[in-house]
């Protein structure tokens, strides 16, 4: 059993999503190209993570193993349907943008993946902290990259219609890139932002090493 402030704090880092799991990268791919959209989705993801992992693990004695799968998406499918329907009625150009990738949270491999690896093992307590923190994890992941991706290719950063807030602008038009919004830019976005992460882990693991060896030496 895992308590749930590790639960939480799992899927900030450790076990990022996005970072460190590599799951869900179709919708990390598509959207990240604005923050808001990045923003947007993480929430959305949330949401379902945490509905779906705490109804999973009420009934995890109940659901029979042979059809649980089923049983998982009809659970998260009906979280879904609850975004989709609210994003659809109160931020409908961010749902416009957003599209098929939102009813296709039904199959996002990180909310099935959570359903089975830990809400279907362990307590409601901890299974919303674990679908807490996996989806602060995977919206933390979309907003650096998309917080990259979108000055970089339109010279303005943070811009969201549906609020009425046409972002603030870093640079002048003629010099972004519009290839960082393509496929193949967000590709090279994640692949350098999932290479300093791992920079940075193994400092601190060297850190770490070192700091035990030099105690060990006293």
């Amino acid at each position: 059993m895992s308590s749930p402030l590790q639960a939480f704090t799992n899927g900030i880092y450790k076990e990022n999503p996005t970072f460190r799991l590599l799951l869900g990268m179709c919708p990390t791919m598509a959207a990240s190209i604005a923050v808001s959209n990045g923003i947007g989705m993480g929430l959305a993801a949330t949401f379902v993570l945490i509905g779906s992992n705490l109804i999973i693990s009420l009934l995890r004695s109940v659901i029979p193993s042979e059809i649980r799968i089923p049983c998982y998406v009809v659970v998260i499918a009906t979280f879904v349907t609850i975004v989709d329907l609210v994003m659809n009625a109160f931020l409908p150009q961010l749902h416009a943008v957003l599209g098929v990738f939102v009813p296709l949270i039904v199959v996002n491999c990180i909310i099935l993946a959570r359903a089975e690896a830990f809400a279907s093992k362990n307590r409601p307590v901890s299974s919303i902290m674990d679908g807490l923190g996996m989806g602060l994890g995977f919206t933390l992941a979309l907003a650096v990259l998309s917080a990259i991706r979108e000055p970089l290719a339109t010279g303005v950063i943070m811009a969201a219609a549906d609020l009425g807030f046409n972002g603030i602008r870093l640079f002048p038009q003629r010099y972004a890139m519009a290839i960082v919004n393509q496929p193949v830019g967000g590709f090279i976005t994640l692949g350098l932002a999932i290479g300093a992460v791992n920079l940075i882990t193994a400092k601190k693991k060297k850190r770490s090493s070192d700091g035990a060896q030099g105690g060990a030496g006293k």
